[in-house]
């Protein structure tokens, strides 16, 4: 059994190697511009501190700190990290796929290039939707609120590691319409198993939005509902991909029920 299993193994240790050296390429040119990816992080921060500063009458004003020596090397490397894994997801998701064509028949193994690119173009659309939606309204919030009483001391090693969580579980959730139109194209889900799985979906997708965002109703809420279209739309893509057929048994079971 172990002999079946090690040329799979040996392509799975060569495709993990390429992906983490290309993650590593790109890690390295990230550093470099490290300073404007920072930048680029902490705008929404800054802004919700600008609004704190002009809501408060007090003279204090918030500010972002750091608690630790050389917290500010360990920042850069964070962000530099996060900008490697997304400038080398095209690569990532190539891997990925020549990994899984050998066992696919000839005619999908010609979906490499939606694949790739319709992987790539949905996870970064789920990361500017984060930026640019969610992380202004969720962190004026909880900046705001408050700040009346306290002068927010923002630390900058957690608020990364914050950021790039709500980032990276935005981009792997918006990447739910990829995923289920290549499991329709391998004849594992069809558009009938998808609507009778939606009430537990519903229950899951408030979980993931409970766990990736933060602890208020708002920003769950702005996860969730996108969540929720993008399964519908992924509903709309599998019938269109793999319709559900109607059986034998079906119709019986039909007829039986309207005869009662």
């Amino acid at each position: 059994m172990f002999d079946d299993l090690r040329p799979h193994l040996v392509e799975l240790r060569k495709r993990l190697g390429l992906s983490v050296l290309s993650v590593f390429i790109a890690f390295i040119i990230a550093f470099i511009f490290h300073e404007a990816i920072l930048s680029w992080i902490t705008a929404p921060l800054n802004e919700a501190l600008e609004e704190v500063a002009h809501l408060s009458k007090k003279a204090a004003e918030g500010m972002v700190t750091t608690h630790q020596v050389g917290g500010a090397f360990f920042v850069a490397l964070k962000v530099s990290f996060f900008a490697a894994l997304l400038g080398a997801l095209p690569y990532i998701l190539y891997q990925v796929w020549l990994f899984v064509s050998p066992g696919l028949y000839s005619n999908e193994k010609k979906m490499v290039i939606p694949f790739v690119v319709g992987g790539t173009v949905m996870f970064l659309v789920g990361v500017l939707f984060a930026y640019y939606v969610v992380t202004p309204f969720g962190f004026q919030f909880l900046i705001t609120f408050g700040s009346f009483l306290y002068t927010p001391l923002i630390n900058i090693e957690d608020y990364v590691g914050f950021f790039t969580k709500i980032m990276m579980g935005f981009g792997i959730a918006f990447e739910l319409p990829v995923f289920a139109y290549f499991l329709a194209l391998l004849g594992l889900v069809t558009d009938k198993s998808l609507k009778d799985f939606f009430k537990y979906a519903i229950l899951i997708i408030f979980v993931v939005a409970a766990l990736l965002t933060p602890p208020d109703v708002l920003t769950q809420l702005l996860m969730a509902a996108p969540l929720i279209a993008l399964y519908g739309v992924s509903i709309l893509i599998v019938r269109a991909v793999n319709p559900h057929i109607e059986d034998e048994d079906d119709d019986e079971e039909l007829s039986e029920e309207e005869t009662k």
